[in-house]
């Protein structure tokens, strides 16, 4: 299956999830610089960028060659995202960055990757309530 269509199932089931949840989500242009997508409480008091990594099975996750260009606060990584029962593991940017694993190519090329065992914890799987709950967003 094309990559494209790989990210497009995980970042829909993301949305799907959220929107589950009470957040009003908003998608991206896709492969701009910058989150995938924002999730927004209703009154918009908190509106969060989301990165989505969509993978079709469990693999590192590539993160280019400069861990200081990653930018959205939230990081939701979907393995498995084009089957039936796609699993989800919510980060916090600075999770992504420590867990990042350092690699270097025979021509000497920097690259960064989130290996496996950095993303696929329990603290992280299917977490939903790290990113908090809008229905609770406190009047002015």
């Amino acid at each position: 299956m094309a990559v494209h269509l790989t990210g497009n199932a995980g970042l829909y089931h993301v949305a799907r999830e959220l929107s589950r949840r009470g957040w009003h989500v908003m998608p991206t242009v896709r492969n701009a610089r910058g989150a995938d997508l924002y999730a927004a409480s209703a009154d918009e008091r908190i509106v969060l960028p989301i990165q989505s990594k969509a993978l079709t099975k469990r693999v590192p996750v590539p993160l280019g060659a400069n861990l200081q260009t990653l930018r959205s606060q939230w990081w939701i990584v979907t393995i498995n995202a084009i089957s039936d029962r796609p699993t989800c593991f919510v980060l916090t940017l600075k999770e992504v960055r420590d867990g990042a694993h350092r690699g270097v190519n025979e021509a000497g090329k920097v690259s960064y990757w989130l290996q496996p065992k950095a993303y696929a914890l329990e603290e992280y799987h299917e977490a939903w309530e790290r990113l908090g709950d809008p229905a609770t967003v406190e009047p002015d």
